[in-house]
């Protein structure tokens, strides 16, 4: 076993392993259960390490089966229920099945006349995954399932890292939906997250936001004072497959794992210079590039030196990192994630080298929970979404491969995103005769006047200009859209406005 830090230069042996995590301020043990969750062991194959909060893991884990067990119990009890069709009594059965295995009945108008034609299947798929769509909704926003027991303290921890605002920009992939609360193991509320194909952000909509954040630190004194030495934080995370590299990376860059690195890199500097040259030099902003290997859910993290350069070549990578350390105490351990930081970048800037340090930790927690309940790797290690959500919101999504993200206002202006997510379906739904479902969402500030109705209007014309560009799949039914509105200033549930999977009106009434 080596003890040595471990980093990546220009092609060094990689090893294979898993790494731990740790809450900002964390001297080592285990962490307590958080209220009403009873720390219940994770099942660890072949042991664990240290720094891993197994109990963490076991909430995570029961979370992400319960959710997903729901969507995927929607296929055989559609199955079920077709098999019923011309029975008597064939309604009461079917709302009956439907109620017991789906936890909602099914619209009246789609099984009253199933006695003279056939069931139509497609609107009936689309109208429970929509339905379980808007059941997981009512929960996380009714209970918080995935609250951070270190969520009060993360914001001290960043602003003593020298950041006062941290914001992510993974790639729409559903394998990255998890980025945050799992992957990162970071309070979702905490930071912003915005994705895009590839991760390839758009440059205007981060000025924008960071003239919002500014604005505010002016203003308003948050999260800090514009006086206060801290800095925006910009990260991109790319993705890459480590079992099958050419086939399930990153379909936006034709699984080319260094095309997809590259092209992150390049677009953060982009947004870097576009601040520095509108609002000059001191309004420089800090960036960091993250990979993902979607089959581990490992991360490596390319270091920035003490002028901000990024370096492709060079990264730490926690996987190795785990493997290294997984047999030494909690206090060896996180001396090596600092000697591997140190190799890698000795002159990066020590707030940078801290956070780095507990990205890497937190993502040991990350690789075990994989390791426990998938195995070495996940059996899905390719696409699996159950539909696409596009608009403005989904806060709610933060479980992996369960949402393609396509963040938009318009859909000329997310022509690429959109395409992939539909070039995606095409294979996992309409291949088999299933529809696309596509939740269409603009969450809203209940407080700015007129918000509400601006929502609406932007559903209903994302909507047509779906089923525009999409015309054939629309016209065969392989394609349906649920509009939902949400104020995002309070705690309040989606709204439903309509639904194309009703027959009887169209519209949402679940």
């Amino acid at each position: 076993m080596r003890n040595a830090p471990l980093t990546h230069a220009h092609g060094r042996d990689r090893l294979a392993g898993t790494a731990p995590l740790r809450r900002p301020g964390a001297v080592g043990g285990a962490v307590a259960a958080g209220p009403g969750r009873a720390p219940v062991p994770a099942p660890v194959a072949g042991g664990t390490h240290p720094l891993v909060r197994g109990d963490e893991n076991a909430s995570l884990g029961a979370y992400e089966r319960g959710v997903k067990a729901a969507f995927d119990a929607i296929k055989p009890t559609l199955r079920r229920i077709s098999a019923l069709q011309h029975e008597a009594e064939f309604e009461i059965q079917a709302q009956r099945v439907a109620r017991m295995e789906l936890g909602f009945t099914l619209p009246e108008s789609l099984l009253a006349d199933a006695w003279v034609d056939q069931l139509d299947m497609r609107r009936l798929f689309a109208w429970s995954v929509f339905s379980t769509y808007r059941r997981y909704c009512d929960d996380f926003f009714a209970r918080d399932p995935l609250a951070a027991e270190d969520a009060e303290t993360f914001d001290g921890f960043l602003r003593g890292c020298g950041f006062h605002t941290m914001d992510i920009s993974p790639c729409a992939d559903g394998r990255l939906a998890h980025l945050i609360r799992y992957v990162l193991r970071l309070p979702h509320r905490s930071v912003r997250r915005k994705s895009y194909a590839g991760a390839l952000f758009d440059i205007e909509d981060s000025i924008q936001k960071w003239v919002e954040t500014e604005m505010l630190r002016c203003r308003g004194g948050l999260p800090d004072t514009a006086g206060s030495v801290t800095r925006y934080l910009k990260v991109v995370a790319y993705h890459f497959s480590s079992g099958d590299p050419t086939r399930e990376g990153c379909a936006a860059h034709g699984s080319d794992t260094a095309r997809a690195a590259s092209a992150g890199l390049e677009r953060l500097f982009n947004f870097q210079h576009a601040i520095e040259n509108a609002f000059c030099c001191g309004a420089t902003i800090d960036l960091l590039l993250i990979g993902v290997d979607t089959d581990t859910d490992a991360i490596r993290i390319h270091i920035p030196d003490a002028d901000g350069e990024i370096d492709l070549d060079r990264y730490v990578d926690s996987l190795d990192l785990f493997t290294a350390t997984i047999r030494q105490d909690a206090s060896r351990a996180r001396h090596d994630i600092q000697g591997a930081i140190m190799e890698s970048a000795p002159d990066a800037a020590p707030g940078m080298a801290r956070l780095i340090e507990y990205l890497i930790e937190n993502n040991f927690s990350q690789i075990a929970y994989v390791r426990a309940y998938h195995g070495k790797s996940y059996a899905d290690i390719g696409h699996a979404e159950r539909f696409v959500g596009a608009g403005i919101g989904f806060e709610e999504i933060q479980l992996r491969n369960l949402m393609y993200f396509a963040y938009l206002s318009t859909v000329e202006e997310a022509t690429q995103d959109l395409d992939v997510g539909i070039g995606i379906f095409t294979r996992l739904n309409v291949a088999r005769g299933l529809p696309v479902p596509v939740v269409v969402r603009f969450d809203y500030h209940g407080n700015v006047p007129g918000a509400r109705a601006r929502a609406v209007e932007r559903c209903e014309r994302v909507t047509g200009a779906l089923q525009a560009r999409y015309a054939d799949l629309h016209r065969r039914g392989l394609l349906h859209v649920m509009q939902v509105v949400r104020d995002c200033n309070g705690t309040d549930p989606i709204e439903v406005l309509a639904c194309t999977a009703d027959a009887a009106t169209g519209t949402g009434g679940h």
